[in-house]
């Protein structure tokens, strides 16, 4: 079956089943060998150029020598490369750490961000991110350090072509301390990226979730909207969903000021 989103998870999981592969010093061979799958076969999964079963997924994980984690988070794709319309699992399911999203923003050339309640996660500080995950009930010390981590270490790509804008209300939260949110600010200011914030005077947004559009440089990675909330995320990349969300974006860059000039 071929279809929007399942050509993002496909080659995304695919992306992910060679690294593990090289990682280990399996060649194509062994998996032949091993009774997995066919030359052919493999070449399809890398490239991500069809379904892949989940019993498919672990065998491979099971000769590559990944752990359980990884295991269930890379089975946990499978469904994707299948259905047109997927829906990913909440971090509770799929580790944060190894959630589709972060491999498409890590390779995404352009990405436009809208994200109403809090402080975008490739904008926070390091103790604002800290007083944000912290605040999830039952997350032991050690959890939270390994998403601040990660939140962190997804700051280093490069900013350009990044654009993020923020409801007011996300700058007005307190996280943490009036202390960690004046640091917040003072680096949302002086950020690489373009970043807005939209006022409460400009009234409500025509889309009141989180999302993001994202734009690839590899011709056969199609454009996706990225959509976040209620604990899981959905990726859209049909033609009539991005234009809806472009014109959507439109009106937010209209009503949105550049941080520099806020409060106003």
């Amino acid at each position: 079956m071929s279809g929007g989103g399942s050509v993002v998870v496909r080659r995304q999981l695919g992306s992910k089943l060679r690294q593990l592969r090289l990682a280990s010093g399996k060649k194509v061979t062994d998996v032949i060998e091993a009774g997995i799958a066919s030359k052919a076969k493999m070449s399809r999964i890398e490239a991500g150029q069809g379904p892949v079963k989940m019993a498919d997924i672990r065998a491979l994980c099971w000769l590559y020598g990944a752990d359980p984690a990884t295991t269930d988070a890379l089975a946990a794709l499978a469904p994707g490369t299948q259905q047109e319309d997927w829906w990913e699992a909440d971090p509770g399911v799929v580790p944060e750490w190894f959630g589709l999203y972060a491999g498409l923003e890590s390779t995404a050339r352009e990405i436009r961000c809208f994200e109403p309640q809090l402080v975008h996660g490739l904008l926070q500080t390091e103790e604002y991110a800290r007083a944000v995950i912290g605040v999830l009930p039952d997350l032991a010390p050690e959890i939270i350090e390994q998403r601040v981590r990660f939140r962190m270490e997804r700051q280093q790509r490069s900013m350009d072509g990044v654009t993020v804008i923020m409801g007011e209300g996300a700058l007005r939260l307190v996280a943490g301390s009036p202390e960690v949110m004046a640091a917040q600010l003072e680096s949302l200011r002086s950020s690489a990226a373009d970043v807005r914030v939209l006022p409460f005077r400009a009234g409500p947004s025509p889309r009141r979730s989180s999302w993001a559009l994202l734009a690839f440089e590899d011709a056969d990675d199609p454009s996706l909207v990225y959509i976040e909330g209620d604990g899981i995320a959905r990726y859209l990349d049909k033609p009539h969903d991005w234009a809806h969300y472009e014109q959507v974006w439109s009106i937010l860059m209209d009503r949105a000021v550049p941080i520099g000039e806020w409060p106003t």
